[in-house]
C-alpha cells in the first residue's frame, strides 16, 4: 500500500473504540506528516490531533515546559488559543513535577485539578489523562494532555494510556528537533539584528532604524504577494543592508559635509563589502541578506549602484527594501535632522516612481502608508532628553 493511500483525514463513524487496522492506518498517516512537518504550531496540531483519534477523546493537547519562564504553555489545543500557566499548576504540573502519568475519571473530585481553564473557556472537563514526554536525554519536556473520552463510558481505559503513551514517546523526539532548529534559527535572527545594528551604529543610526526598515519591508511584500515565509525571510534580512559600512572609514562615514566624488565612491562600496561578507553562506536567510546589502542601492532606471540594473533585473528583496529605507531616512528624526512632513515624502515617492523605485511598489507603499506611518510612531527614536 502506498503512503498516499492513507486516509489521514479519518473519523470513526461511531463513537466506537477504533480496531487494530485502523489504528495502524491511522498513526502511520500521522507519521508520515509529523516527519516533514517544520512549523512548531502545525506540529502541535498534529499531534494533539493524532492522539485526540487515537483514543476517541473529546480534546487533546500538547503542553510544553518553558524552564526560563516556569510555566507551562500550549498555543495550539483543540477549542483554545495559547495558554501559559505556572508549570507547577494543575494536572499536567503535577504530572511533569512528579514525572508521573495520570488517569483520572472525574478531574472535579481530584483536589490536584486547576479549573481555571474550564472557567476562562466554558469547557467541563471530566476524565484526563496526562502523559509527560521527554527528549532524547530524559529530561522532560511537556505532557500530552487528552480530555473526555467520547465513548459510551466516558472514561478511559488501560489501553487508551498505552496508546497514549506510545504517542507521547514519538511526541517528544519530534519535538525536540523541532524546538532545536527553532532556538539554532532564533540564534541565527539575533546576530543578523545585531550585526545590522553595528552597521547601522557607525553612520548615526539606530537600532530602532533597522526594526522600521524590517517591519515595513515584510508589510511591502506581502502586499506585493509574496506568502508569509517569504516576507518574514525578507523582514529578518533587511536589517543587513548596511553592513558594509563597517568597512568605511569614520572620516567618510561621519562627514558632516558634502562627500567628494572619491569619497562618495568609498562609501558606495559598502552595497559590494557587504554583498562579499554574506554571499559564501549556505543560509537562506544570509543569502538573502547578501542580495539586499548589493541592490538596496540600485534604482529602476538603472542609475543606482554598485551594477546599474534595472526594472526587474533588480531582485525583488532589493526593490522593496530601497523604499523602506528612503522611507525611514527621511520620515525619521535624527540627531543631525527633522524628519520630513509626510506630504512631502510622498511626493517624493511620486516623482520617483519609475525612476528611483519600482512604480508599483510606490503604488502599494502610497495605499498602505497608514500602516507604516503606524510602525514609524511605535518605534520613533527620541533625542535632546
Amino acid at each position: 500500500m502506498q503512503m498516499n493511500e492513507y486516509n489521514l483525514e479519518f473519523k470513526p463513524k461511531s463513537k466506537k473504540s477504533l480496531n487494530s487496522n485502523d489504528l495502524l492506518r491511522l498513526i502511520f498517516g500521522y507519521v508520515a506528516r509529523i516527519a516533514n512537518e517544520k512549523n512548531l504550531d502545525n506540529l502541535l496540531m498534529l499531534m494533539a490531533d493524532m492522539g485526540k483519534e487515537m483514543i476517541m477523546a473529546d480534546r487533546c493537547s500538547l503542553w510544553i515546559l518553558d524552564r526560563e519562564k516556569n510555566e507551562l504553555w500550549t498555543r495550539v489545543a483543540h477549542g483554545v488559543n495559547e495558554i501559559r500557566i505556572p508549570a507547577n499548576s494543575g494536572l499536567v504540573g503535577h504530572s511533569i513535577a512528579s514525572e508521573q502519568q495520570l488517569f483520572i475519571d472525574d478531574a472535579y473530585k481530584d483536589n490536584r485539578f486547576n479549573p481555571d481553564v474550564d472557567k476562562k473557556t466554558g469547557y467541563r472537563t471530566q476524565a484526563i489523562i496526562v502523559i509527560p514526554f521527554r527528549n532524547s536525554e530524559g529530561e522532560i519536556i511537556g505532557a500530552y494532555q487528552a480530555i473526555n473520552k467520547m465513548t459510551r463510558s466516558k472514561k478511559f481505559t488501560a489501553k487508551d494510556l498505552e496508546y497514549l503513551t506510545l504517542a507521547a514517546s514519538y511526541s517528544g523526539n519530534s519535538l525536540e528537533s523541532t524546538l532545536l532548529n527553532l532556538e539554532i534559527e532564533e540564534t541565527q535572527k539575533e546576530i543578523i539584528f545585531t550585526m545590522g545594528e553595528i552597521g547601522e551604529s557607525r553612520s548615526k543610526e539606530t537600532g530602532n532604524h533597522i526594526k522600521r526598515v524590517a517591519d515595513y519591508s515584510k508589510i511591502l511584500a506581502l502586499k506585493y504577494g509574496m506568502d508569509d515565509n517569504e516576507a518574514e525571510l525578507l523582514k529578518i534580512a533587511s536589517p543587513m543592508h548596511d553592513i558594509g559600512k563597517v568597512a568605511i572609514s569614520d572620516s567618510i562615514l561621519k562627514k558632516p559635509g558634502k562627500l567628494t566624488d572619491e569619497e562618495f565612491d568609498t562609501m558606495k562600496s559598502h552595497t559590494e563589502v557587504g554583498y562579499n561578507l554574506l554571499k559564501g553562506s549556505s543560509r537562506k536567510i544570509l543569502k538573502a541578506a547578501a542580495i539586499v546589502a548589493r541592490q538596496h542601492h540600485e534604482k529602476w532606471n538603472g542609475r543606482g549602484y554598485p551594477d546599474g540594473v534595472k526594472g526587474e533585473d533588480i531582485h525583488i528583496y532589493g526593490r522593496i527594501t530601497a523604499i523602506a529605507d528612503v522611507f525611514d531616512a527621511l520620515g525619521s528624526d535624527r540627531c543631525y535632522k527633522k524628519a520630513w512632513e509626510l506630504d512631502r515624502i510622498l511626493n517624493l515617492f511620486k516623482e520617483e516612481r519609475g525612476n528611483h523605485f519600482d512604480p508599483l511598489l510606490v503604488d502599494l507603499f502610497i495605499d498602505n502608508i497608514g500602516e507604516l506611518v503606524h510602525i514609524r510612531d511605535a518605534y520613533s527614536d527620541v533625542y535632546g532628553e
